[in-house]
C-alpha cells in the first residue's frame, strides 16, 4: 500500500534552501519515491491553516518512509535543510 511524506515548509534563507532542494530529489529516487506536489499554488479553501509552501511525496509504504528518513544520505542533506527553514513533517498510509 503506498504511503505519503507530508512536509509543510518554511524557508528562512532561500539562497541556502536551494542546495537542499537541489539534493533531495536523487535521495528519494534511491527509494523509489517521486514528488506527487511541490510547492505548487496553494488556496486556502477552509480553515487557518496557511502554509507557506507544501511538499507531497509518495513511497511504496510507510517502512520505506522511514528507511530514506533514516539513511545517512538523507540525513546529510537535512543538515543543509535544518539550516534554511523550518519543516513539520508527517507520513500517512494510503488506502
Amino acid at each position: 500500500m503506498s504511503a505519503y511524506l507530508i512536509a509543510e515548509i518554511t524557508v528562512t534563507d532561500p539562497v541556502g534552501y536551494e542546495k537542499y532542494r537541489a539534493k533531495v530529489g536523487a535521495s528519494l529516487s534511491n527509494y523509489n519515491a517521486k514528488f506527487l506536489v511541490r510547492a505548487g499554488a496553494i488556496e486556502n479553501l477552509e480553515g487557518s491553516w496557511s502554509p507557506q509552501r507544501l511538499v507531497i511525496c509518495e513511497f511504496s509504504d510507510m517502512q520505506t518512509i522511514r528507511e530514506w528518513y533514516a539513511s545517512e544520505e538523507y540525513q546529510e542533506i537535512k543538515k543543509l535543510r535544518d539550516d534554511t527553514a523550518a519543516f513539520n513533517v508527517v507520513s500517512v498510509a494510503g488506502i
